[in-house]
């Protein structure tokens, strides 16, 4: 075996493909056009947020869908700052629920991002390993928002109006050519209008062949636990967790510009 075939069994990028001719071998670019067309599904599909609602309602008290002031899926693409608002009526009826119901440690927005794919392939197996963690620290939990065509930055909206210490934003990354399926976790301390993404830690590449299930639950709650106990989050947040802490965590934990 030579030394490239080697490398590349270590990674996913793509390195030694060889060539036939002056060209890729059919092969290889046949499998770039596939994992080209799956970044493009992942971005352009259509979030079925009420069936998603639906699923998870079963590990939840109450769930809320809301909708970000992009009114469509191409809406969103082409006008990034609509998605980090919410639609009028979604912020009415997230106000009025929020007048009857007293402060909360955490609330949890659960959004399509750019890459629906990504949400309902790994949020609920996340959420059924997150869940347990929060209610044993005996953290108080808001309703679940499931928001379609929403941003990192709509969390901020959102935390505001519920009264949350902490929001987290559970969201679908901008997908690569190999990872089509990659969910990103952003939590804020004391959430408002106005946070920076240095106001926010980000956990990002879950998924198979990423950051294992179990191991971003138990970074997230670590590092929430953090946030709680210093009241801070973002670039004033660090992971001081010990060595081998999280095994299964092969992801570092980061603050990172609003790439979702």
């Amino acid at each position: 075996m030579d030394g490239w075939s080697a490398l590349r069994g270590l990674t996913s990028a793509r390195i030694a493909l060889g060539r036939s001719g002056g060209s890729l071998p059919t092969r290889e670019r046949l499998d770039f056009q596939l994992a080209h067309a799956r970044a493009r599904d992942a971005v352009l599909s259509e979030f079925d947020a009420e069936a998603f609602a639906a699923r998870v309602g079963e590990m939840v008290e109450q769930v809320h869908v809301v909708r970000s002031a992009a009114g469509s899926r191409a809406e969103f693409l082409r006008r990034p700052e609509l998605g980090r608002r919410l639609e009028t009526p979604s912020r009415t009826m997230l106000a009025d629920a929020a007048a009857q119901s007293a402060r909360f440690d955490l609330a949890i927005i659960v959004s399509d991002g750019l890459s629906t794919h990504a949400v309902t392939t790994q949020c609920e197996p996340l959420l059924a390993a997150l869940l347990p963690l929060i209610r044993e620290s005996g953290w108080t939990l808001a309703p679940l928002i499931v928001a379609t065509h929403g941003r990192v930055g709509l969390q901020d909206e959102i935390g505001a109006l519920l009264k949350a210490t902490v929001s987290v934003m559970l969201i679908g990354e901008r997908p690569g050519l190999g990872s089509a399926d990659s969910l990103g976790v952003y939590f804020t301390y004391a959430p408002s209008m106005g946070r920076t993404d240095a106001d926010r830690n980000c956990i990002s590449n879950i998924r198979d062949g990423g950051l294992p299930i179990a191991g971003a639950a138990a970074k997230l709650h670590y590092l929430l636990g953090e946030a709680f106990k210093r009241r801070v989050s973002g670039v004033l947040l660090k992971d001081e967790s010990p060595p081998n802490r999280f095994p299964n965590a092969a992801s570092k934990t980061m603050t990172e510009p609003d790439y979702e």
